[in-house]
């Protein structure tokens, strides 16, 4: 079926769509701008240390490392939006390349949730079942799901290409590249959307809340984790959940209230200006997401948090002042051994992805105990 003009990219100059367009032509690239400069360089030198300088990986690293690949090819199509909306959402490169694009965009919202849910089962397994966690997941399964998350989550979101157009504005004559969310016919976009929000947000975050849940009683529970970095573990892990849903769950409501106010008032338009206003800012918000990961990735174990604080040293010995060297080297030596900056820092981690230590380090501690207990019996 034909989709009626996106007036709401054509006509920015509308009485009613001023806060659209200080969004979309100003608010929106700057964003972009700025995630592109910062997040691009972390995440490639981030995979650059996971792939280049460590030599053993465990599960957790396995996931973390698409989790930087996945924010690296979400950070490489940002050039493109960023000339389309300083171009006056004037669209130039082709439909295919608008159809990549916006599938690009949609999927990585999906592959981070994926990913970080994998990251909290397998801490939670190594939590609360540290023995049988060790047998959980080899080299070869580890690989084949994240291939498999790789694959679902760009499969079942290429209905996105189906509803992405490109197309020619009669006022200003610019060609737009259509966003699904802002489609005036919402026969295929509320359905779809409504899908991703079970399946790729509900369903996860229920996941997640129960792993951080038992987590923290098992922590609460342990006579060996009642010191401080117990306490604050329990702290983190409490806190995590809480910002996983404030992080994720406004933009599911914004992209939904879009959609849904215009399958509610399809011909009041005026009605779907608070709704656009509301997702475009939540654009804004979600892609700053790029720029954290690569920094509490370094809570994933000692030896990834050398490599990569110890090359944040090495660049800034180049500069004039050796300060800020000396102090990122002693960021990577981790919570043990500078305390309370590193424990504010590893603190931080709760915020995205990397919530918990590393599995290594969560099984050390009880798999004597787990030893000794047998004996017993």
């Amino acid at each position: 079926m034909q989709q009626p003009l996106e007036m709401t990219y054509c006509d920015l100059s509308g009485q009613n769509q001023q806060a659209m367009m200080v969004i979309q032509l100003y608010m929106l690239p700057a964003f972009f701008l700025g995630v592109l400069g910062l997040g691009l360089p972390l995440n490639l030198l981030s995979l650059w240390v996971f792939s280049r300088r460590l030599k053993r990986w465990s599960r957790g690293t396995a996931f973390l490392f698409n989790l930087a690949l996945a924010d690296t090819s979400w950070l490489l199509i940002l050039p493109f939006l960023v000339q389309y909306h300083l171009a006056q959402m004037n669209w130039t490169l082709g439909w295919q390349f608008c159809t990549a694009v916006r599938l690009v965009y949609h999927s990585y919202f999906y592959l981070s949730i994926f990913f970080v849910t994998c990251i909290s089962v397998d801490r939670y397994a190594a939590i609360v079942h540290p023995l049988r966690s060790l047998a959980l997941l080899g080299r070869r399964p580890t690989s084949l799901l994240c291939i498999s998350i790789w694959g679902f989550t760009l499969a079942f979101s290429s209905p996105v290409a189906l509803m992405t157009l490109t197309q020619r504005c009669p006022r200003t004559n610019h060609t737009i590249c259509t966003m699904y969310v802002l489609l005036e016919n919402t026969r295929q976009s509320l359905p779809f959307s409504l899908y991703w929000s079970c399946v790729g947000f509900l369903l996860p975050l229920a996941a997640i809340g129960y792993c951080c849940c038992r987590s923290v009683q098992e922590l609460r529970r342990r006579p060996g984790l009642q010191n401080r970095r117990g306490r604050h573990l329990t702290r983190v892990l409490s806190i995590a959940l809480v910002l996983f849903a404030l992080f994720y769950l406004p933009y599911h409501l914004t992209r939904n209230a879009a959609i849904v106010v215009r399958a509610v008032h399809p011909w009041d338009q005026a009605s779907w200006g608070p709704a656009d206003v509301a997702f475009s800012l939540e654009m804004c918000l979600c892609s700053l997401n790029t720029c954290v990961n690569p920094l509490f990735s370094c809570s994933a174990g000692r030896q990834f948090r050398q490599e990569f604080w110890g090359i944040f040293s090495r660049l800034c010995q180049c500069g004039s002042n050796p300060r800020p060297a000396a102090a990122l080297q002693e960021r990577a030596l981790g919570p043990e051994e500078h305390g309370t900056a590193a424990v504010w820092a590893e603190g931080t981690a709760c915020l995205t992805h990397n919530w918990f230590p590393s599995s290594r380090e969560n099984v050390e501690p009880w798999r004597a105990e787990g030893r000794q207990a047998a004996q017993k019996h």
